[in-house]
């Protein structure tokens, strides 16, 4: 497939909509600044999140293991458990079902270096997306038979694998599933299933990734065994790396797992980690959320889409640094390979939406012969920030095209997909992201009937992209004071998002500038030196600046480091003339 490498990006119809923060409560902001001796810039921040109570407060900026849940308190957990070490005891085989996205490779592999630490014959898979389908499916069943388990652990994914289960227990092996999505109905009948999401499990947290999920299990089967509840914590770095790809929201444990695994990914003992750090040009770096999210999981992520996953479980399994020197080179390559897919996907995707009428159009469906069903997922969220609308992309091959779809905050996907469900062969996800499968004979009738159920759903205002402001500041406030003060609200990601600042009426100090990429270099006048800024996707409106014009602009404070030296930069969301 060859296309242009770049192609305006299609664009709704009214600006953004910025959400503004409710007035604060200046006393009781005040109240919080003397009681955390913090500045009241901070308090203002730690109020509009929702942490009005100091203790809140401290235990949001200070996460610590002691705020995890006892695993316990997981439904199923104790049967499984038991199982589990009965099988370990026994050195019967445990066979490891994964998915081949970056949460399932990291919980495959965490689950494989646990129970092989104690002892344990595992015995690891993922099905090959292309070939083998998502979940578990008979082609994990045929693997599993194959490898004599005795039983099978799936991880971040079973919840609905009924058939599979069922085919499993005629041959005799023991199931236990450990997933994160959201049951559509009953779970299977097997030994256990470990979801804090199922309707009778009373976990108190329900936002945990998969790899949260097999975390809780591995250190409850390490303590019933004996082993180095320690080495379980070591593996917190495979933790933080899924629950950042998977975009599990940072509250919670989630955020005790991210804050800890991040600093155990810096400096891993995982030689496969190690490996991906070193090649992604992040050795000697501060691994922040941001870069595992947008640097490393999309190497993982990579394989799983348009390789094989399996690939990526062995880096993040074995114990040769030769090995995992290789795999990770290989990864880089074909990451690479995807960015070029993904580019090339991108531009027909862009010009088959310029043919529509978004007028009209509040849900919108694409398809077209020759897509990668492995890339187009990522087009797909490319797509929704542009257009500001839930779009499903169709990989048309055969009789069946194989659809991905990402949404926005006012429409759940799943639920619009379950209304269009009678013309769909197959369907699954959650409220932002979502699978499909279609009959080719079918995706018009599906595209007509998902814009039904969009324009019955969705509001014109819906349709028009919001930039949610955190905290109104002066341009003079940002100095590399702030900045720090702000990192220890970290780590930054769903449910906890880089702060958003607005300034109002700043002057340009020097003319603004495109960039390669569609970026737009500013420089922000302040007392003393200029403000170094950027707004990546906004070189397309250049001409509404005038240099040395006033502007509002909402901004998030980074440190940014070239050739060794750091300063602090604002990274444009969005600006006013």
């Amino acid at each position: 497939m060859t296309a242009p490498e770049t192609s305006a990006p299609p664009r709704t119809r009214a600006p953004s909509r910025w959400i503004l923060p409710a007035a604060p409560d200046d006393a009781a902001v005040a109240a919080l600044a003397g009681a955390l001796h913090l500045p009241i810039t901070v308090c203002r921040l730690l109020h509009a999140r929702g942490y009005t109570e100091p203790a809140a407060a401290i235990r949001f900026l200070r996460p610590r293991f002691g705020q995890l849940h006892d695993p316990k308190l997981l439904h199923g957990l104790d049967a499984a458990a038991g199982r589990l070490v009965q099988a370990i005891e026994r050195g019967e085989v445990i066979f490891v079902h994964g998915d081949y996205d970056v949460d399932g490779m990291t919980s495959t592999a965490l689950l494989t270096r646990a129970f092989r630490a104690l002892g344990g014959r595992v015995v690891p898979f993922v099905p090959r997306r292309l070939e083998d389908g998502y979940d578990l499916s008979e082609a994990g069943v045929r693997a599993a038979i194959a490898a004599g388990a005795a039983v099978v652990v799936t991880a971040d994914c079973g919840t609905t694998a009924h058939a599979a289960v069922r085919s499993l227990a005629a041959a005799g092996i023991d199931v236990i599933i450990s997933d994160h999505h959201l049951p559509g109905g009953p779970v299977p009948e097997c030994l256990a299933v470990l979801n804090p999401r199922q309707p009778d499990c009373a976990y108190p947290d329900k936002d945990l990734a998969a790899a949260g999920v097999v975390f809780k299990l591995a250190l409850e089967v390490t303590r019933r065994l004996g082993g180095s509840e320690g080495s379980v914590f070591g593996l917190l770095d495979l933790v933080a790396l899924a629950t950042v790809a998977d975009v599990a929201p940072l509250r919670g444990e989630n955020r005790v797992f991210v804050r800890y695994g991040l600093r155990l990914l810096a400096e891993s003992a995982n030689p496969g980690l190690r490996a991906m750090v070193q090649a992604s040009g992040l050795a000697g770096k501060t691994i922040t959320a941001g870069r595992a999210g947008f640097i490393l999981a999309p190497r993982l992520n990579a394989v799983g889409r348009i390789g094989n996953a399996m690939r990526g479980v062995e880096l993040l399994t074995t114990a040769s640094e030769a090995d995992a020197g290789r795999i990770a080179r290989d990864l880089e390559e074909m990451n690479r390979s995807r960015q070029d897919l993904d580019r090339a996907i991108l531009v027909q995707a862009r010009d088959l939406v310029g043919r529509l009428d978004l007028d009209e159009t509040y849900g919108i469906v694409l398809a077209d012969e020759g897509w990668h069903p492995g890339v187009i997922g990522i087009v797909a969220s490319r797509l929704v920030e542009e257009v500001a609308r839930p779009v499903v992309m169709v990989a048309l091959s055969g009789a069946e095209g194989r659809g991905s779809g990402r949404s926005i905050s006012a429409f759940d996907l799943h639920s619009g997909l379950s209304e269009c469900r009678d013309v769909l062969l197959r369907y699954g996800g959650h409220r932002a992201a979502a699978g499909v499968t279609v009959a080719r004979e079918r995706v018009g009738e599906f595209a007509a009937r998902f814009n039904a159920v969009a324009r019955d759903r969705l509001r014109p205002d819906d349709l028009v992209p919001e930039v949610r402001v955190d905290l109104e500041v002066s341009i003079d406030d940002v100095t590399p004071e702030l900045e720090g003060l702000l990192r220890h609200f970290e780590p930054f990601g769903a449910g906890n998002p880089s702060p958003a600042l607005l300034a109002r009426g700043v002057h340009l100090s020097s003319p603004p500038r495109a960039l390669l990429h569609d970026g737009l270099k500013m420089r922000l006048g302040r007392t003393g030196s200029p403000l170094d800024a950027v707004a990546w996707g906004a070189a397309h409106r250049l001409s509404e600046l005038d240099a040395g014009g006033p502007v509002d602009v909402v901004f998030r404070v980074e440190r940014d480091e070239w050739q060794g030296e750091q300063r602090v930069q604002a990274k444009i969301t969005d600006f006013r003339v």
